[in-house]
């Protein structure tokens, strides 16, 4: 059974020293570790990509934003409170929120809570637009789901949007692995080049090697190109803590596609060409996608997909093609242009997969979710899992490692 599978077989060594705290300069420069199920790994630099890809394939980024999530209050007894958004609350919609002036409730985790029990925090800040300074104020409301928040914010000028008010009070939340405060080079850095919709606590950084000049190639080689969004939340950091992963409880993050992307993704499939998912977040979305469409088909209201239920008794029934069309049918019928839902999805050894069959991404930590997606994707190799080879090698010869590392293009094992 997944549930059963034990974390410590997913764990591996990994030196500080691989880990770098920045950047190569030039994003595209990174070094990428090719594997295809039976040959021998192929050492490469991220430029190699599109001349690596099938000329008919299908490549699928998530074009979400990373905001400035982390802000920085001072109590007047000097106490440093930091308050890291999460998600929205009232509105709960990510595009409503940022829009809105004035007022909006965010789930937060809070630093420092016991030293703010009540009362208001206040930050004066200079949005970009306003005539004059802005004064900030966050007020907690309640616990929330595990150890965060629901925190109210207010705002003293009507004509600033929420979007302002981030980007002028927060700073990029780097991750913590990276053991260093946020500087002003992960404002870009931390980005991908073709980040669009606000909403992600982290980068989807198998994203962030892409280069204007390295989607040029791909153009020219006939590889087409889309875009899904999926916001990164903080739990994408949460590691393993329980013996077995049935024990380990996923995180929940929203994500849109398009219509368009949808009956492009359903002739794709329908012609048998290649998938290619930039990074574990679009592979989380595109795998998602059948089990909306088999909850759209039994005629629920919660689009959602939970943690094992790619796991059930029907989930080998289901038709992946008539799935993404009960999709499109539904937004169809409601005049829809767009499909908004969420996703709890599990991935590891056991999982049948529907939709990726190429995959970009980085190196991930031992131990993590991500390490068991990867494994699940690259299936076994003479009865020895296929990612703990890959590792192995990559260790030997200097790969990088996780967020500001190296990149790998994995074939589907």
């Amino acid at each position: 059974m997944v549930k059963e599978i034990k974390i410590e077989d997913f764990d591996y060594n990994l030196p500080d020293g691989r880990i770098p705290r920045h950047p190569l300069s030039q994003r595209d420069a990174c070094r990428l570790l090719v594997a295809k199920p039976g040959k021998v790994a192929e050492h490469l630099h991220f430029t190699d990509l599109p001349a690596m890809l099938p000329a008919d394939a299908m490549l699928v980024c998530n074009d979400t934003r990373v905001i400035n999530a982390r802000m920085t209050f001072r109590k007047a007894t000097g106490s440093r409170i930091e308050v890291f958004l999460l998600e929205p609350i009232d509105p709960a919609d990510y595009v409503l929120t940022f829009q809105r002036r004035g007022h909006c409730v965010w789930n937060c985790l809070v630093g420092n809570l016991k030293r703010w029990k009540e009362g208001e925090l206040s930050l004066e800040i200079h949005p970009g637009g306003s005539d004059g300074p802005v004064t900030l104020k966050a007020r907690r409301l309640h616990p929330t789901e595990g150890n965060a928040n629901a925190v109210e914010f207010t705002w003293d000028n009507p004509g600033v949007t929420f979007a302002s008010v981030v980007e002028a009070a927060g700073f990029i939340p780097i991750p913590p692995y990276l053991k260093r405060e946020s500087e002003e080079s992960d404002t870009t850095d931390y980005q991908t080049v073709y980040a669009d919709a606000k909403g992600s606590v982290a980068a989807p950084t198998a994203g962030l090697h892409f280069t204007p000049e390295v989607f040029a190639a791909l153009s020219h080689r006939g590889v087409e190109v889309r875009k899904l969004t999926l916001h990164v939340g903080a739990g994408t950091f949460q590691p393993v803590k329980s013996e077995n992963i049935g024990g380990h409880p996923m995180h929940t993050e929203t994500f849109t596609v398009t219509r368009a992307v949808l009956a492009d993704l359903i002739r794709h499939k329908e012609e048998g060409k290649p998938l290619v998912a930039v990074g574990t977040t679009s592979v989380r979305t595109l795998e998602s996608l059948p089990y909306i469409g088999r909850a759209i088909m039994r005629g629920e209201e919660n689009l959602h997909v939970s943690q094992w239920e790619a796991y059930d008794g029907e989930s080998a029934g289901i038709d992946t093609i008539h799935a993404l069309e009960a999709i499109t049918a539904y937004l169809d019928g409601r005049g829809e242009e767009s499909l908004s839902a969420s996703t709890a999805i599990m991935i590891a050894p056991g999982f049948k997969w529907r939709m990726v069959d190429v995959m970009v991404t980085n190196f991930h930590q031992p131990q993590s979710t991500l390490l068991l997606l990867v494994s699940s994707f690259l299936g076994e190799e003479n009865g020895e899992p296929r990612w703990r080879t890959i590792y192995e090698e990559a260790l030997e010869r200097d790969y990088r490692f996780l967020s500001y590392g190296d990149a790998c293009l994995f074939f589907k094992g």
